[in-house]
């Protein structure tokens, strides 16, 4: 048969565009915001509801799935078991591949340090979480099982204390929150982002957090700062109390606090041992950033640094050069580094589906009530099974008017089917009782075993009174809670391990830059005008320029490297590195000192002392006749405070300060023109600065004051010998004929 020619296809006609829109379907045109709404906002939700955020039992849906799982297991009880075990039964509930299971898994346990009560005994490396490097072993070769606190999450959770729902397959039931006995999700951290929003939950100790759930039950106004003192972190450290910040977190769910690392000091080896870090950082973090200051020369005191991590606990070694006063290095490096650092919180919670941020007192007083919930139910199912129990025990106490009656009736009914019903009939009772009492097997129809079953009934029905009155009362069921959180504290409270410091111990330290020396010229005028002029400067031009009625106070041959001292006229002295001053001309104004070191409102300039070590003293002389001699040392601090209140005594009106190196011949000039020269070896030290010195000069002329005071030679001391006198105080002699000094005063 001949086969036929095939006949080229047609060529399909093009859809006409009416059935290209309504078959393939265009892209139309949509506002953003419904995009947003119909697409994104389903994404956001499932993560901050089903990943990302807490809920009151303190849990994350992955942390739940994973602590009912390994009950189920059996593993509260149990032996340790391989941790892929448990990973590949979790995936029963939780969808997700090995890896991320086995991380929350870590997370949890405690070799990884993470939490300040681990839910899960581990066995094998589980990492820290404290280390970036440090990895956990692969889930075949740990072992893990439920550490025994998790008694407390599970307490009564099969007497429908919590709603169960199926699992993602819709082949087992899983609980949508964990009874919990106590607060955990106050006791353990929990850290989330979500989508456009995020969670922050630090750790409290748990004995605290009872304290306080047990406090704002039996008080609402009770302050949760008398029980819960602040956060405590698994890692120790320490955290700066400040009552007002832990009081705004408390009320607000949102706020900071400070830690800080803590060190001992081997004097042997001359090395800094840091053995606890703030929970926000890790070992290789901080090493780093002090190699980096280091190598850019910002640090200079330290020799070496290393991990020294092992066994027995985290380890940081920091060997210090000869001469390094090591509290002094920990106070730069706190301020340098992730040895001291903040923790942000946010306390962002799921409530019945809903993130809601929240204070301390509020998440306690949700948890409460989702507590009460848990109690209420569980005494109702105890409830219910004692009423079935009591109902039963009534039926067969029936049975014990007449055995032989009850015997008659069953032996005398022809048909199975019939005895029950019968049963009935003859006793009076109902179906639930005639079929229990069918069930008693032959044996134990007799009246002792008839009469220790019916002998619970009296015990049956006190318990249900018991019960049905705990029902009725909200006091009773709060006294259940608080029953329970005192157990809770007896078996599982343990000390603080993050302890307090507070902001008298923030010493204030600057970076130390490297500053160049080189001989200079500090002008100070008698307004406050200050100047630093190099010698170069100088020597092209000397005239100095001064505001119009003002005059120059002071000129020191000094260093750029030098410390100054600005007192003001209220009793105050403001402290600057002559470095922090730009080199001026002698031809420019300078700068205006109450301005640059923000002296306070009405405060004016009174003098200026220059130092290299702050050695020798300090001479403050009074228009009362009075003198103090201060070192120059009580001036010196160990952190570079700016401002010292109390500089030296208001008592009486401030004539001049006189710094000396060494003794020294001082002339002092009354108004009434008398003038007394005398040695400063007459003048004890006084150790605190704001002494009012004593009597140096005797006033006897009324509203006479002293006017003037300086320091003269030894070559002028001679030409004025009639001045001088040998013991203080005393009134001096008149000076008619005595000219005044220079004014400018060369310290």
């Amino acid at each position: 048969m001949a086969r036929k020619k095939a006949e080229p296809k047609k060529k399909a006609a093009a859809p006409k565009m009416d059935a290209y829109i309504e078959g393939a379907g265009l892209v139309a045109e949509q506002k953003i915001t419904q995009t947003l709404e119909k697409n994104y906002m389903p994404y956001a939700m499932s993560v901050i509801v089903s990943r990302a955020f807490p809920e009151i039992d303190g849990f994350k849906p992955s942390h739940r799935k994973l602590l009912y799982t390994m009950y189920l297991m059996g593993l509260i009880k149990g032996k340790l078991t391989k941790c892929a075990n448990i990973v590949g039964a979790t995936m029963k509930l939780n969808p997700h591949g090995d890896g991320a299971i086995y991380e929350t898994l870590v997370r949890l346990s405690r070799g990884n340090e993470a939490l300040l009560h681990p839910y899960v005994q581990s066995k094998g490396n589980f990492g820290k979480s404290y280390s970036r490097d440090m990895a956990y072993a692969a889930s075949r070769y740990t072992e893990a099982k439920l550490e025994p606190i998790c008694e407390e999450l599970f307490r009564d959770i099969d007497k429908e204390t919590v709603d169960f729902v199926p699992n993602y397959d819709n082949t087992m039931t899983e609980p949508t929150l964990f009874p919990a006995t106590f607060p955990t999700i106050l006791v353990n951290a929990n850290v989330g982002i979500g989508v456009s929003m995020a969670s922050a939950v630090c750790p409290f100790n748990l004995t605290e957090v009872c304290e306080t759930a047990i406090a704002l039950m039996k008080d609402p106004d009770a302050n949760a700062l008398d029980t819960l003192k602040g956060p405590d972190f698994p890692g120790g450290g320490y955290l700066l109390y400040d009552e007002a910040e832990l009081d705004k977190i408390y009320r607000t769910g949102r706020g900071s606090v400070k830690l800080r690392a803590k060190y001992r000091y081997n004097s042997d080896e001359r090395c800094i041992e840091v053995t606890e870090i703030p929970a926000t950082t890790t070992i290789e973090a901080i090493i780093e950033k002090i190699i980096a200051l280091v190598k850019a020369g910002k640090i200079k005191e330290i020799s070496y640094i290393r991990d020294e991590t092992d066994l027995d606990g985290l380890q940081i070694g920091i060997d210090i050069k000869k001469g390094v006063d090591p509290e002094k290095l920990m106070q730069k490096l706190y301020k340098l580094t992730p040895l001291q650092d903040t923790y942000s919180c946010n306390f962002n919670i799921l409530v019945h589906g809903y993130p809601k941020v929240m204070g301390v007192y509020e998440i306690l007083d949700e948890w409460t009530k989702f507590r009460l919930d848990c109690v209420k139910r569980r005494v109702n199912y105890d409830l219910k099974k004692k009423r079935d129990r009591l109902h039963l025990l009534k039926g067969l106490g029936k049975i014990l008017l007449d055995i032989d009656k009850a015997i008659k009736i069953i032996r005398e009914t022809e048909e199975e089917s019939e005895v029950v019903p019968n049963l009935m009939i003859g006793f009076g009772i109902d179906e639930v009782q005639a079929e229990y009492v069918a069930e008693i097997k032959l044996r134990h129809l007799n009246r002792e075993y008839i009469l220790k079953r019916t002998a619970d009934t009296e015990r049956l029905e006190k318990e249900i009174a018991e019960l049905e009155e705990i029902l009725g009362s909200e006091k009773k069921l709060k006294q259940v809670i608080i029953s329970e959180l005192n157990d809770v504290i007896k078996n599982y409270g343990q000390e603080r391990k993050t302890q307090f410091f507070y902001q008298s111990d923030i010493e204030e330290v600057e970076e130390e830059e490297e500053i160049e020396d080189y001989p200079c010229k500090l002008f100070i005028s008698e307004s406050g005008y200050f100047k630093k002029c190099t010698m170069q400067s100088l020597r092209m031009a000397s005239d100095q320029k001064l505001k119009e009625g003002d005059r120059m106070m002071a000129e020191i041959e000094s260093s750029n490297r030098a410390e100054l001292l600005f007192f003001s006229d209220k009793a105050a002295v403001y402290k600057a590195k002559a470095s922090r001053f730009g080199n001026t001309k002698a031809s420019d104004l300078g700068d205006y000192i109450p301005a640059v070191l923000g002296f306070d409102s009405g405060e004016g300039f009174s003098a200026m002392v220059e130092t290299m070590d702050y050695s020798g003293y300090l001479l403050f002389v009074y228009d009362n006749g009075k003198a103090a001699k201060v070192p120059l040392n009580a001036y010196e601090t160990k952190t570079n405070r700016k401002k010292l209140s109390n500089a030296y005594c208001e008592k009486a009106g401030l004539v001049t300060i006189l710094k000396l190196n060494d003794n020294a011949q001082v002339m002092l000039r009354t108004t009434n023109g008398r003038a007394l020269l005398f040695d400063t070896a007459l003048l004890l030290p006084k150790t605190t600065r704001n002494t009012q010195g004593v009597q140096v000069m005797t006033l006897k002329a009324k509203n006479a004051k002293i006017e003037k005071a300086y320091i003269v030679s030894d070559e002028e001391a001679e030409t004025l010998s009639k001045f001088r006198s040998k013991t203080i105080p005393v009134a001096g002699s008149l000076a008619k004929d005595l000219e005044d000094p220079d004014q400018l005063q060369l310290f």
